[in-house]
């Protein structure tokens, strides 16, 4: 450990219990025992498993807490700092700031594992990430593509996107919808924007080969044009690399072609449906669009110039400010706007590939041996050890498995429909027979609209599902969901996709749960 670092640990320390951290273990590298972080809580009892006596683990997002939006505190950095190995999951399934923690504080030559990524090479399946395709408007996104490598890129580094000029006969917004009603401004053109501090007010930060949703919202119809600017830090310490700057123009409730004349654009691409991203390009430095009319990802958009492109809003994008004082920055609620929404639930940054790879349990058989070798690796003294744990642990995995392909066989096939809060169980429904049926609403922080629980209410009832299910760290996303089960006498049960909870405090206990729930409630 370098100088000094005991004494700022110790510090770390003190301040941990006097902020009141998140109780759980710890880390302590006078135990004797190899020192294990994780990011979330399934992982931690992974390695709990493999590692047996040998091993102390401790994860940085506390049980039934959510690791797409959790923070890391100081008490998290210690355990860091104190890690002989580290495991996450990644596919940037975790907050890009529990990442950063992570890679940032680890101790040089600290072995850093990304399961999901790495267990593809014990045969884990891997699925792309299903998105919404019911929208009435092109879904507009963010992206920063390309690993950056030559560039100095790694996992940890920031991609920034700036919004520097615009033009328009209204005000623009961009703002991303949290997991529990709150919404955090990107772009806001009402207020300006300050070259003086780096345009910090307009600015989205992205991880290296990743994308975002955003809902857009323009105040008035018209022609407006929107300046964005990439540049990429590569380290905290690092002089930011420029990667580009394009206008985009949008047609907000007019003809898409006479905004194009009104640009000066004589061969128009017209985004009106599918999937778009305004994306800053890593590896040719320069701002482009990604384009796929059909709702694809990255690996079947089309690159455009932004100089030929015109992104449509059209009047069916027209929506009221909904009410809280959350969206004041949009004008009084009621007011009239155009909205081209988010599309996926919650603030979701994400690459091309679903990351919940542990909802198929033959792919926690691919982490377990993962993570066995890499145990091995740094302590080749337990070798013995962590392959007779592995072993054990893939046994009653693969029971667990084997119950699970029973309890969705014993339900009638027509009832093997998942409506669910939360777009984490492709990899249930696909290993075991299931289908993911539809979510609460594509916007959880406002009040669904009449429409919207018309849909699902005729979507629960055409499919005729004798239940729907809700994750218990994220039900305050699910009360018209709740509702309208209610109304059509249907149950509300527990399943479990992130974290664990009251019903489940391991994996085999999580997904035994999920089984059990499956069975019952669809059977």
């Amino acid at each position: 450990m370098a100088p000094g670092a005991s004494a700022v640990l110790a510090s770390i320390a003190t301040l941990a219990l006097l902020t009141g951290c998140a109780t759980g273990p710890t880390l302590n590298p006078d135990d004797g025992r190899l020192q294990v972080v994780t990011t979330s809580g399934i992982l931690r009892d992974l390695v709990a498993n493999v590692g047996g006596d040998r091993v102390t683990a401790a994860s940085i997002v506390p049980d039934e807490a959510d690791p797409h939006s959790y923070e890391p505190g100081l008490r998290d950095v210690r355990d860091v700092v104190y890690a002989d190995v580290a495991f996450s999951n990644y596919l940037l399934l975790e907050e890009h700031s529990v990442i950063k923690t992570l890679d940032a504080n680890l101790r040089p030559g600290t072995p850093n594992v990304s399961l999901a990524e790495g267990a593809v090479k014990y045969a884990a399946e891997i699925i792309p990430l299903v998105e919404d395709l019911s929208l009435d408007t092109v879904w507009l996104g963010l992206r920063a593509r390309g690993d950056g490598a030559d560039l100095g890129a790694t996992r940890a580094s920031d991609v920034t996107i700036s919004a520097t000029a615009a033009t328009g006969p209204g005000d623009v917004f961009a703002y991303l919808t949290g997991s529990f009603g709150d919404a955090d401004r990107f772009i806001d053109s009402a207020d300006g924007f300050d070259a003086a501090d780096g345009y910090r007010d307009d600015t989205v930060t992205l991880p290296a080969d990743a994308h975002t949703h955003m809902s857009w919202v323009f105040t008035k119809p018209g022609v407006y044009t929107l300046t964005l600017r990439a540049a990429l830090r590569a380290a905290s310490t690092s002089k930011p690399v420029p990667l580009g700057e394009a206008t985009y123009v949008f047609a907000v409730g007019v003809d898409p072609r006479r905004a194009a004349a009104t640009a000066g654009i004589a061969d128009p691409v017209v985004l009106d449906q599918g999937h778009a991203d305004l994306t800053a390009d890593l590896d040719q430095r320069r701002m482009t669009v990604l384009y796929d009319p059909t709702g694809g990802g990255d690996a079947t958009q089309t690159r455009y110039d932004p100089a030929r492109v015109v992104i449509s809003v059209p009047n069916a994008a027209i929506s009221e400010v909904p009410a809280g004082r959350q969206f004041g920055f949009l004008g009084r609620a009621g007011t009239q706007v155009y909205q081209l929404p988010q599309a996926v639930l919650g603030k979701h940054v994400h690459g091309e590939i679903d990351p919940h790879l542990w909802q198929n349990v033959r792919n926690v058989i691919a982490y377990t041996k993962l993570i066995r070798d890499t145990l091995i690796e740094r302590d080749p003294a337990g070798a013995s050890v962590y392959r007779a744990n592995a072993d054990r642990y893939i046994s009653k995995l693969e029971k667990v498995d084997d119950e699970l392909r029973a309890a969705v066989a014993a339900i009638p096939p027509a009832h093997r429909q998942l409506v669910t809060t939360h777009d984490a169980f492709g990899y249930l429904a696909a290993a075991y027979g299931l289908k993911v049926a539809g979510f609460v609403t594509p916007n959880p922080a406002t009040e669904p609209s009449p429409r919207d629980i018309a849909k699902l209410t005729t979507t629960v009832e055409n499919l005729d599902v004798p239940a729907v299910f809700l994750e218990p760290n994220l039900a305050a996303r699910a009360s018209t969901l709740t509702e309208i089960a209610q109304r059509n006498g249907i149950r509300v049960c527990r399943i479990y996709g992130d974290s664990f909870g009251p019903d489940a405090h391991s994996y085999l206990q999580m997904m035994r749960f999920n089984a059990r729930t499956l069975a019952d409630c669809l059977g």
